[in-house]
């Protein structure tokens, strides 16, 4: 709000006009006045000061014009300031108590590089593969933010196992039955630079997950029962460097594979085999770097390949690196070297690399199909010594390498809640050492078995493809519908006979049982039926 042009002189026009309503004239200077008027003389003015008045009032009268006009233009009734008036002091005052447009409009900048400053938050990434599509946190505080998951399904499976038993997969596990495949509860902890996090493990998961893992076999202490109701639990310290700098330990999320070990965050229920064979887990450290706000440099030292402890003398190593440049495209790299993760053998080194790409080709808020998007993941690895080599069969031993890849291409529809999404994948393992051991007998990672070998030069090829159906009416909630087509090479899933011996497991875990025989096909074709709940 502005002053206007002469509002200093508005005493003086007051008291001037006063003196002129009731006929007098004001006490002028005393420099105007030669002399004192004579007796008989107060009544005569002598010309000078009879000009210099009627200056004075004509003056009176412009200025008094002046601020008529300018009151009847001001939008608000209050005089503007007139061109080439310099600022006055109040103006400063007044704009820190109302800020102008311009001023709010420059903090609302600072606000937003303050958040683009933060790695990754210069644009909306729920529409990746494998990560949460949730927007608005449920509850939040300045210490705790609370996070709650369910994952139930119903997967009904055209072999019709007898026992109900579904092998080959790290995420389905029982069919003809509802389930509670994971119940997690936990959530984040962040005060003064110090971070945690902690999630339960409940429902099949704390089953399936730990059997799959052989490390445990080694020592003492049953490192599968401590753990297998944890998925996640790790504590570090945020370092106010470049844009950011984590230092976690504990057990964290395996990126390999590009898909979450949720599947809410997932575009599908069921992987393919490059994420569904690779690792959901690492125990160790690991150490995030943010340079800038689209890059993450995430160095690991950790136990072994999904490992609670290591399976030999050493543990692994590897890394991650996050590139993504604009809200379309996320570029990511996932490397692992130098773990002797078979189980005694500790001659036989593992190396293995998980290269993604994302990309939203398709983004139309406010029409019927409002987005689009891809993935595509390929992973290459290999083994070599203890009687296998990395470059093909040759004196040192047979061929134990992996090479697969996966691609998903997924639609949106009205305002995200609806979404369908066609892929599938194929891998070469031979050796056989992702391959997950079907539950034959109840057989785990650590036993085997002698129906389903994994020794060096087994061949095994596998393949699949899939369409999943979503429906989200609410960011916290997906119900899913999912057919899921997959095949091997080798008889590997479950048939209608099963893979549980009559009088059920007998023996040793994995071992021969006189006069059984499971009942193993090349294809498997299956149903899936899940209700997802993240908050």
């Amino acid at each position: 709000m502005s002053e206007c042009m002469n509002c200093r002189q508005w005493p003086w026009i007051i008291v001037a006009s006063l003196f002129f309503s009731l006929g007098l004239s004001p006490r002028l200077p005393a420099q105007t006045v030669d002399k004192a008027p004579a007796p008989g003389q107060q009544d005569a003015i002598s010309p000078a000061v009879a000009k210099e008045l009627k200056a004075l009032r004509e003056r009176i009268e412009q200025l008094e014009r002046q601020a008529q006009t300018s009151k009847k233009n001001s939008p608000n009734g209050v005089p503007e300031e007139s061109p080439g008036t310099t600022e006055k002091a109040g103006d400063g005052a007044l704009k820190q108590q109302m800020p102008s447009e311009d001023l709010v409009s420059s903090q609302a900048d600072a606000g937003d590089n303050a958040k683009s400053a933060e790695p990754f938050a210069f644009a909306d990434w729920t529409w990746l593969n494998g990560n949460p599509r949730t927007k608005t946190l449920a509850f939040d505080t300045a210490f705790f933010t609370p996070e709650i998951r369910v994952d139930a399904d119903y997967i009904y499976d055209f072999n019709h196992p007898k026992d109900d038993t579904i092998g080959g997969s790290s995420e389905v596990f029982r069919s003809n039955e509802v389930q509670l495949t994971q119940l997690g509860v936990g959530g984040d902890f962040h005060f003064n630079n110090v971070r945690a996090r902690i999630m339960t493990q409940f429902g099949m998961y704390s089953q399936t997950t730990p059997r799959n893992d052989a490390s445990p076999s080694r020592g003492q202490w049953n490192l599968d029962n401590a753990y297998r109701y944890v998925s996640e639990a790790y504590g570090g310290y945020h370092f106010n460097v470049l844009h950011g700098i984590n230092v976690d330990a504990g057990i964290f999320m395996s990126y390999i594979g590009l898909a979450s070990y949720y599947n809410f965050d997932n575009w599908v229920y069921q992987p393919s085999y490059v994420s569904s064979n690779t690792p959901w887990f690492f125990n160790g450290v690991r150490v995030q770097i943010f340079p800038t706000a689209h890059l993450k440099i995430e160095p690991w030292f950790v136990n072994g390949w999904q490992a609670y402890g290591r399976f030999n003398h050493r543990p692994g190593v590897g890394g991650q690196i996050l590139w993504r440049p604009n809200s379309w495209l996320s570029v990511v790299g996932n490397q692992y070297a130098l773990g002797a993760d078979v189980l005694g053998v500790p001659s036989r080194i593992r190396y293995h690399t998980d290269d993604s790409v994302q990309v939203k080709y398709y983004d139309k808020p406010d029409r019927w199909l409002d987005k689009a998007a891809f993935s595509l993941t390929g992973d290459a690895g290999c083994e070599h010594g203890g009687g296998v080599s990395c470059w093909g069969n040759s004196a040192k031993g047979p061929k134990q390498s992996f090479l697969g890849f996966m691609v998903y291409n997924r639609l949106w529809f009205r305002k995200d809640m609806f979404g369908v999404t066609l892929g599938g994948g194929k891998i070469n393992n031979p050796g056989r050492y992702l391959v997950l051991i079907p539950p034959i007998n109840g057989a785990t990672a650590t036993s085997g078995t002698p129906y389903f070998t994994e020794n060096p030069g087994d061949a095994y090829k596998a393949w699949d493809a899939s369409g999943t159906f979503d429906y989200m009416p609410s960011q916290y909630i997906t119900f899913r519908w999912e057919y899921n087509h997959r095949a091997a090479s080798v008889p590997y899933f479950s048939g209608e006979g099963g893979v549980t011996p009559s009088g059920g497991n007998t023996g040793l875990p994995g071992s021969f049982v006189s006069g059984f025989m499971p009942d193993l096909r090349k294809i498997e074709n299956r149903l899936n039926f899940a209700m997802l709940v993240k908050f």
